[in-house]
Parts: C-alpha cells; sequence; structure tokens
C-alpha cells in the first residue's frame, strides 16, 4: 500500500473541494435558469392576460358620458319636467398649467380663454348665463388646479349653446392646439313646464359638485361621492358637473329618473394628455315617473291662491294640499308664490335669479320656511286654531272627559287656575248650551277649555301632555306624514316646551285643547282631515303612482298603503262629523256636492305683533268621502275668509277633472245645453 505524502494529500483535498464548488455553482445556475424559464412560461401562458389589461388600463381612461334623465309626468299626461337635447362645450387641456412649461403658458392661456368667454358674449342665447371669466377657470368649470380633474379629463365649460356657438367651435376645435382643444357633445338639458305647475313639489336640479359641499351637503350625494373610488359600475359613476335632482320629486326619485351614464375610454399619452377615442358605450335613459299631481287642478289651486293674495293685505304666502281618501293620491299640492323653475335649467343659478326666489323655492306644504328676511312676517307652517277642535272632542270622548250626553253652557269666557287666565270665544260671542257636537260647528273655545283641556290636567297634571301628544301622533300631526318628498318636517309640539316664557304645563295644555300651541305642516293637516273622513285610517300620501319605462309601459305601480289605524266608537266619529257639516256661505255659496269642513284662525306673535292665520280644512262629499283638503295662509285672518275660497275652488277643480261621486263634470252639458240638445232631436 502505498502511503501518500503530506504534499500529496493537501493537493488531493484542494481538488475534491474544488469539484464540490464546481458541482454546486452548475446546481445554482440550473435552479436559476430553471425558474426563469419557469417565470418565463408563467407570464407567457398564464399571466398574459391579465398583464395585458393592466397595461391597456394604464394607456387609457373611462370618462363617464351623462346620463339622459327621465320625465316627470303629471296625472293627466303634462310633461311637468323633461330632458331635451342641447349641445355644450367641452375643453380638453393639452399642458398641466400648474407646473412648468405649461405654467409659463399660463398668460396664453387666460387671453384664450377670454377669448373664448367673448365668443359666448357675441354668439350665445340671451336665456343662457355666460360665466365670468373667475367662474371659467374656478373647479366649478374648468377646474385649472386640477383640484377634480386629470390633465386628460374633458371639462365643461358651457351648456346650452346656440347654433351660431356651434359652428364656431366645430370650425376653430384646434384654433389652440398647443393649448387646448374644443368638443362640442350633444347631452340634454332640464326643462320644466312654462306654467310652473307645483314647482316646490316637482323640484329642479343642480350640479352633482354643489350638492357634496362640506356645509349644506345632501347625505345621499356625499355618500354616492364618498363611494366612487370604489365603485366598478361604470354606469354608475357621477362627474362633478352632472346634473343631479335637487329638492321635491327630483331627488326623491333620483336613482329612478337619472339612469346611466355612458363613458369614453380614450388614450392617455405620457404626458398625462388625451389621445384619441379608443371606445364609446352610450348612457342609458332613467325610467319617467308619474306623478298623482293633476295639471288642471294644480293650476287652479295655484290661480286661486294668487287671487286671494292679492286680495289680502297682510299675507304674502299660502299653501295647500289635496289628498284623495281612499289611494293617498295627492293630487295638487300648492305654495304661493312660486317661481320658475327653468333658471335651474343648466344646473346653477345667477346671483340675482337667486335673490328673486330666495324665499320661494322651499316647500311650505311640508316643511317650515321663512316667507322674507325681515322675520317680521309669519313662517309658513302655523298654528291649527280651530281645525283641532274635532280631534279635541275625540281626545275628550276616548279619555272619559266628556260623554255624547255633555252638555256646557257657553258664556262666551272661560276662567281657568286659579281665575286669573281668562279665555274668550271668537267676538267673545256666548252660544249658550252645547253638546260636543255643537261646540265643534260653533267653534268654542271655552267648551276645549272648560271641559277638555282642564279637566284633562286636573286628573293627570303635567303628564296630560304626553297623552294629548300621544294622540296627535297618532293622527299624523308630529309625525312625518311618509310623503314621497325630502325634507320633511316633523311639526313642533310647543305645548311639550318648558323654557321660559312656555307658560305653566296647565296653561300648555289649555291652550293645546283650542289649537295654539302644536305647529303642523299642510300636509300633516291634509293627512289628519283624510283620518276624520275615513273614521281613523291614516293613509300614506305619496305623489308618484307609477314608475314607467321610455315605452310608456309600468315598471313599478306605487300601491295605496294604511300607515296605522285609530279605532274609536261609531257614535264619536258621528258626533264630530255632524259637527263639522257646516256652511261656509260665502266661499262655497251655490256647491252641488256636500262637505264637512273647519275652519280656524291661529294667533301668533307678540303685542303688539299679534297676527291671525287663517286654517280650513275639509272634505267632500260626506256620504261618501272622496278628497281631503288643507289650505293655510299665514297673516290671512279668518279661515273662512282668506283660506275657504281657496278650497272651495280645489273641491270644484277635482269635481271638473274626477267627479266627487265618480263623474267627471267636465264632459257633462250644463243644464240649459242638455234641454237644447234634447229639443232639436
Amino acid at each position: 500500500m502505498k502511503l501518500w505524502s503530506k504534499e500529496e494529500r493537501e493537493d488531493n483535498r484542494k481538488r475534491r473541494n474544488f469539484s464540490l464548488r464546481i458541482s454546486v455553482f452548475f446546481f445554482v445556475v440550473f435552479v436559476v435558469f430553471s425558474a426563469l424559464i419557469i417565470r418565463t412560461a408563467s407570464l407567457q401562458f398564464i399571466e398574459a392576460p391579465a398583464l395585458q389589461e393592466e397595461a391597456k388600463e394604464r394607456a387609457t381612461q373611462d370618462l363617464p358620458m351623462k346620463p339622459v334623465r327621465g320625465t316627470i309626468f303629471s296625472a293627466d299626461g303634462a310633461k311637468l319636467a323633461y330632458s331635451e337635447p342641447t349641445q355644450s362645450l367641452y375643453i380638453t387641456f393639452q399642458q398641466d398649467f400648474t407646473k412648468g412649461k405649461g405654467k409659463e403658458n399660463r398668460p396664453k392661456l387666460d387671453a384664450a380663454l377670454k377669448e373664448v368667454l367673448a365668443v359666448f358674449k357675441e354668439k350665445g342665447s340671451p336665456q343662457i348665463p355666460n360665466p365670468t371669466f373667475e367662474q371659467l377657470i374656478d373647479k366649478e368649470l374648468l377646474d385649472l388646479k386640477n383640484q377634480f380633474s386629470f390633465g386628460y379629463s374633458a371639462r365643461l365649460a358651457k351648456v346650452g349653446l346656440s347654433d351660431p356657438e356651434v359652428a364656431y367651435f366645430k370650425e376653430n376645435k384646434n384654433k389652440y392646439a398647443d393649448l387646448m382643444t374644443f368638443d362640442v357633445v350633444e347631452e340634454t338639458l332640464r326643462r320644466y313646464d312654462p306654467d310652473t305647475v307645483a314647482v316646490q313639489t316637482i323640484g329642479y336640479v343642480k350640479k352633482f359638485d354643489s350638492v357634496i359641499g362640506k356645509s349644506g351637503g345632501i347625505k345621499k350625494y356625499k355618500d354616492i361621492a364618498a363611494g366612487l373610488k370604489t365603485q366598478t359600475d361604470e354606469g354608475k359613476m357621477y362627474s362633478r358637473t352632472e346634473n343631479v335632482g335637487y329638492f321635491g320629486l327630483e331627488q326623491q326619485y333620483q336613482d329612478v329618473l337619472r339612469g346611466k351614464n355612458g363613458y369614453r375610454k380614450i388614450g392617455v399619452n405620457a404626458r398625462n394628455t388625451a389621445e384619441g377615442v379608443e371606445e364609446i358605450v352610450p348612457p342609458v335613459k332613467g325610467y319617467d315617473i308619474k306623478s298623482t299631481i293633476n295639471k288642471s287642478v294644480q293650476m287652479k289651486t295655484e290661480e286661486a291662491m294668487r287671487k286671494q293674495l292679492a286680495r289680502l293685505p297682510k299675507a304674502i304666502s299660502a299653501s295647500a294640499v289635496a289628498m284623495e281618501i281612499d289611494t293617498g293620491n295627492v293630487v295638487a299640492m300648492a305654495n304661493m308664490p312660486d317661481f320658475d323653475p327653468n333658471v335651474y335649467r343648466t344646473g346653477s343659478i345667477s346671483t340675482s335669479d337667486y335673490e328673486n326666489i330666495e324665499y320661494s323655492y322651499l316647500n311650505g306644504a311640508i316643511r317650515s320656511k321663512p316667507t322674507n328676511d325681515t322675520g317680521k312676517k309669519a313662517e309658513s307652517v302655523v298654528y291649527l286654531g280651530s281645525t283641532i277642535k274635532p280631534l279635541s272632542v275625540l281626545i275628550g270622548l276616548e279619555e272619559g272627559l266628556i260623554t255624547p250626553g255633555t252638555r256646557y253652557r257657553d258664556t262666551g269666557i272661560a276662567e281657568y287656575g286659579k281665575g286669573d287666565d281668562k279665555i274668550r270665544n271668537a267676538g267673545s260671542h256666548a252660544y249658550g248650551v252645547l253638546s260636543p257636537g255643537e261646540a265643534i260647528l260653533h267653534s268654542s273655545n271655552t267648551f276645549m277649555v272648560k271641559m277638555i283641556g282642564e279637566p284633562f290636567f286636573l286628573r293627570n297634571g303635567a303628564e296630560s301632555l304626553n297623552i294629548w301628544d300621544k294622540h296627535m301622533r297618532e293622527f299624523g300631526l308630529g309625525v312625518k306624514t311618509g310623503v314621497d318628498l325630502p325634507g320633511e318636517w316633523e311639526g313642533a309640539a310647543d305645548y311639550l316646551k318648558t323654557d321660559e316664557g312656555s307658560g305653566s304645563a296647565l296653561s300648555r295644555m289649555v291652550f293645546a285643547s283650542f289649537g295654539q300651541k302644536g305647529k303642523y305642516t299642510t300636509m300633516q293637516l291634509a293627512q289628519y282631515t283624510a283620518m276624520l273622513a275615513n273614521r281613523g285610517k291614516r293613509m300614506e300620501p305619496h305623489l308618484v303612482s307609477a314608475i314607467l319605462d321610455s315605452e310608456g309601459n309600468v315598471v313599478k305601480p306605487i300601491q295605496p298603503k294604511v300607515l296605522d289605524q285609530v279605532s274609536f266608537p261609531d257614535r264619536y266619529w258621528d258626533i264630530v262629523q255632524g259637527g263639522m257639516r257646516t256652511d261656509v256661505k260665502a266661499a262655497f255659496e251655490g256647491v252641488k256636492y256636500t262637505y264637512a269642513r273647519k275652519t280656524g284662525t291661529s294667533t301668533q306673535g307678540t303685542k303688539p305683533h299679534l297676527f291671525d292665520n287663517g286654517v280650513f280644512i275639509a272634505y267632500a262629499p260626506i256620504e261618501n268621502p272622496k278628497l281631503a283638503v288643507a289650505v293655510m295662509v299665514p297673516e290671512g285672518g279668518f279661515g273662512s275668509e282668506s283660506a275657504a275660497p281657496i278650497a272651495r275652488a280645489i273641491f270644484d277643480a277635482y269635481d271638473d277633472e274626477y267627479g266627487l261621486d265618480g263623474v267627471p263634470k267636465k264632459n257633462q252639458q250644463p243644464d240649459a245645453e242638455a234641454e237644447k240638445a234634447a229639443d232639436n232631436n
């Protein structure tokens, strides 16, 4: 056996180590190349489609195209709100004017934009307001600071171009090619019936960006804006210059009327500016809605209100609601003064136009609103006055404070508490011995005080006010009616207030009993009147009877809905309805239908600035109630003189259109003409 020398053993060890390193090296190279081959195959055969789509996405952007808004029809087929084609000017910037070379070119851009404004002024329609230079460059329009817009975005400069404007901007599309390009796009302009029909109820449109502001924004639209970052449905993407419903049915049915926007898929170059159009998906028109508002009834209601306000020395506003008792259909909802909503046709309004309508655009039939800026005129919602007395008697009967056989001697004045406080009838009139029904008929304040208000407090103390409030709410007073409009107010139960100046619990209970401490809307008053007529069913009022597609087919009908029901013995209802069977001779003289009514005159303010508000409720016919009507005229004086004539006009108009007995009178010949026609035959 050969023995290895020390040198040979060392050399052999080095050879083995080298071989091992070589083997490890080739193994690592093999692993790396294998990984590269596997990854390459994965990219080519598995991930390629996704990567291609991502690359495409990075090179393109989707720009929304505004949806076509649906139509709001009246019950008799008139177009109350509709969209008509118009031409809009969009500007796409070719530079970023906030930095670098673009910032240096800003003076050049400003000069070009001033030329654009000069074209607006020279060639535009006088009915379409032009923006100022400051408005044009602000975020509301061109957004030169890129607060809301990307470089490739087409930015709205003007809606409602005239034919000369369209021709100019099409011919000069690339006049300022290094700065911007012009695009004339066909969109729609919102239009409203020129007869200004139920304008506060229909509502109008405003720019999406203007209704999501930090202060005064609408929650619905704020939520939509917050969700846009994660919105995957292109049809539901909102652009900030898009018109959306604001107030009224326009806002309530925004999702129905809007439809879906389309979009343009454009190429975006390395400078983040637009480069051609790759694809266009057109917008989808929204559904139409059929309103329960009858244009003819509404117009006659508004005309009657104008006439009354013209003859009343102090009144400057009025509201009225007419509601079908068995369906809940609101056939008329009117507010005066009104305005022309076409001032909002572009989604914005001039300062002067806003100042003209500042105290007109809110719906005073469903909410409290001021009527002028002096603070001296009554708001739109007032105390109910004597119109509450039918309910006061019902509560008195239900609570056992009075019975159907109760009799009270009315001397025209009533003391309560320690005798230091007195309540009088109108004109301190003494009515003698009164039953509960006769107390309603004669509108006796003293009966309500001595037989209901004061005894209620003496029996239940301050808790009487809470029990009273419970009954009010059962009749829709102090709760929302459920009408399909945004911004409905619940009313104000001033009898529950305990702050300084509100009076003692006894005095609040006493005043509430004859209608001086509950402030509710005309809509609530109409719903309450319908409950008196149908003996306790609280119907949900609604202003839309059906949702329609573009062909007029019913997509969704709106069915009558009973919200709740109050059960009282029939003899209680008989007493109340008997007390409402009185004539209003001046206002209802010569009518051929029966009706039940209650006038009210509420007093508000403080001496020496006290004022009387006219309130009136009625339903007809008595035998088979069809229509309930409520009218409020702040500072109108006695309800029988200020509000009742408006109610008469509503009943007559409804009788003509639908027939209080189910037979429309407009289709019937007058007696004399009918006899003449018979003789000729």
